[in-house]
Order: C-alpha cells, then sequence, then structure tokens
C-alpha cells in the first residue's frame, strides 16, 4: 500500500484540493443563505472627498436619494417622479395681472428672449437701489447665454419660465405646451435655477385651457399690471420718460411692472434700462416698495 501512495502521490493531492475546494463553496452558500446576515445596499456609494485645506482625501459614504415606487394590481412595479412644488390653490385657473395685496409694492419683472444688451445696466440700477425683481428666460435664451443666468441668479434674483422658443401657445396642443415648459425647466434646472412655479406666457398669448396646462405641470401664470412699451424702441415713438410714465399711471398696490432686458432689434435701443433709476426713484416718491414674485407664495421679500 505505501509503494501505492508514493506512486500515486500527485493523484491523491490533486483530489484532496478538489474535495477542499468543494466544502469551502458549500460554506460560503451557507452563509450567504442565512436569514438577517447583513448584506450592503446598492444606494449606499462611497465617495472619496478632498479637504481643501489640506488637499487630504477622505472616503464617505452617502445614501443616493431613490425614487418612489409602487406596485400595480397586475404585480408590475412602477416609479414615480417627484410631484411639482405647490402653489396656493386659489392662483390656480388664472393669469395672474396684480399681486392680490394692499400693501404699497410693485413686483418689477423681466422677460428675457432675444438678448440681454441691456442687462449690465439693469443689474447696476437694481444693486444700487437694493431692489430684487423677477426674470423670466425662455430655455433657448437661457441656453445659448447662460453667463447672463448666472449673473442675474448672483445678483439675488427671481427666476421664472418662458417656454422653451417662445410660440404663441393657444396654436399649440396641451402635449406641445407641457413640452414647452419642461424643455425650458430643464435648461434652467441646469444652470442652477429653480423657475417652478412662475411662468409667463410669450406674448401674453393664452386662454383658459393653456391656463389649466400650464398649472398641470405646477406652474402658475403670471401677467403684468401695466406694460411699460420700452421693447417698441425709439423707432417705435417710445422714450425713457415714457416708460416711467406709463408705470407711474398704472401705480396701484400689487402692480406687476412688464419690461424687457434686449434691445430693439433694428434701433438697438434699451428703453427700460435706461429709464429703471428714474422708475425706482418715482415709485419709492409715492412710497412704495418692491417685492419679486414670490409674493405670489407668500415669501416675496422687500427690497
Amino acid at each position: 500500500m505505501r509503494e501505492w501512495f508514493r506512486a500515486h502521490r500527485p493523484l491523491v493531492a490533486g483530489a484532496a484540493v478538489l474535495v477542499l475546494g468543494a466544502v469551502v463553496v458549500l460554506i460560503v452558500a451557507l452563509l450567504r443563505a442565512t436569514p438577517g446576515r447583513p448584506v450592503a445596499t446598492p444606494s449606499s456609494t462611497p465617495v472619496t472627498t478632498m479637504t481643501p485645506a489640506s488637499g487630504s482625501s477622505t472616503t464617505t459614504t452617502t445614501t443616493a436619494p431613490m425614487a418612489t415606487t409602487s406596485r400595480t394590481t397586475t404585480g408590475r412595479t412602477t416609479t414615480t417622479a417627484p410631484p411639482p412644488p405647490p402653489f396656493p390653490e386659489s392662483l390656480r385657473g388664472k393669469d395672474i395681472s396684480r399681486l392680490p395685496t394692499d400693501r404699497k409694492v410693485v413686483a418689477l419683472t423681466f422677460d428675457a428672449g432675444a438678448n440681454a444688451a441691456g442687462l449690465p445696466s439693469i443689474l447696476r440700477a437694481l444693486a444700487d437701489q437694493h431692489v430684487r425683481a423677477t426674470f423670466f428666460f425662455t430655455g433657448n435664451f437661457a441656453q445659448a447665454d447662460p453667463g447672463s443666468v448666472q449673473a442675474i441668479l448672483t445678483a439675488g434674483h427671481r427666476v421664472g419660465n418662458h417656454s422653451m422658443t417662445h410660440p404663441y401657445l393657444t396654436r399649440l396642443p396641451d402635449n406641445e405646451i407641457s413640452g414647452e415648459l419642461a424643455r425650458a425647466e430643464q435648461v434652467l434646472m441646469r444652470t442652477g435655477s429653480d423657475p417652478r412655479p412662475l411662468f409667463r406666457f410669450p406674448y401674453g398669448d393664452r386662454d383658459a385651457r393653456a391656463i389649466a396646462a400650464v398649472n398641470s405641470q405646477g406652474y402658475v401664470p403670471v401677467r403684468w399690471t401695466v406694460d411699460t412699451l420700452g421693447w417698441q424702441g425709439t423707432s417705435g415713438g417710445g422714450s425713457a420718460r415714457r416708460v416711467v410714465d406709463r408705470t407711474i399711471e398704472a401705480l396701484q398696490p400689487g402692480e406687476i411692472v412688464l419690461m424687457h432686458i434686449g434691445s430693439h432689434p433694428e434701433d438697438g435701443s434699451t428703453l427700460d434700462a435706461d429709464a429703471l433709476p428714474d422708475l425706482i426713484a418715482a415709485v419709492r416718491a409715492r412710497g412704495y416698495d418692491f417685492v419679486t414674485l414670490d409674493a405670489l407664495l407668500g415669501d416675496g421679500s422687500a427690497g
């Protein structure tokens, strides 16, 4: 027998290794099947961060946000997107033309869809007078000029949605209206701004159906009390003086003023920007202060 083992030693050793490996595999399988054994969740992900002061790296574990899931009667699991932020139910079905308040406050609003020729002057005047305003961007504008969006955000102003391409929304079916808002929202979110729930109809073109479609996307439409008509330019008979006069003639608690940040496409004038310092002074001289359109939601701030 001793001679047989000596002659077949490699074969015996190989068989022993195979048996030992099978035992190890069986033990691992039994451990994995044991109830209550802690397992790593896929939402916990190690993230390495750098400490700016020292340059050293540390590893932390962050938990990714998980979508809400539900199971249907057929047993299929569906994922539900987070709901849009709420707005007061009293605003549903309306295109707001004045803040619902008796306070002597005015909301300055600026539409941005063409160019930003007047923006530096506008931001300078708002900063000098400590006034916050609301800016409505088209997605196309924000996509082409994200720097202007960032400048407005950095200055502390409010942003709203003005559609993606600035079409006449009453001429579009509901799904295309929703698409216009959704695409513009995505572009603005990428710039770091959240336009929800403020929306302005391009050209002021709206009807009950379009308003309902906008509401269904979590937005409340905001119109204006007075249009300064600065967008008509000098070639259309406009002037900075007329911008101020129209605003003061319509002055009332909760007034919403429509202005634009761009220049006239032909004469290059920027009447709203030119008039802004005198406009702010004239409004304050009559005992009024300024708020953003967040006042509609109960948290607009003066100054």
